[in-house]
């Protein structure tokens, strides 16, 4: 399954909820790190949670984070993050 948005390159996009602690701390971090990124909630967007769905065997997981290159993280470190758009 394609996934609904795009991050341009050496950016992400992480699909998370308002809910989730590891949300949360993912995109402080995230922030501190000055890394660009997007925030989809798949709680209000059906086709993120799909998306998320698809990439993640069936469940929906968050966060996870896509890549420019169409590549995904499930609930990531900050560092992995980092390293993978190093």
């Amino acid at each position: 399954m394609a996934a609904p948005h795009a991050p341009a390159p050496g950016t992400v996009v992480v699909y998370a909820t308002t809910w989730c602690p590891y949300c949360h701390r993912l995109r402080l971090g995230l922030q501190e790190a000055g890394i660009e990124h997007d925030v989809v909630d798949v709680d209000t967007d059906p086709a993120a949670a799909r998306y998320v769905e698809s990439v993640n065997g069936g469940n929906r997981v968050v966060p996870t984070v896509l890549f420019a290159d169409g590549t995904t993280l499930t609930n990531p470190a900050v560092a992995q993050v980092a390293a993978r758009l190093a």
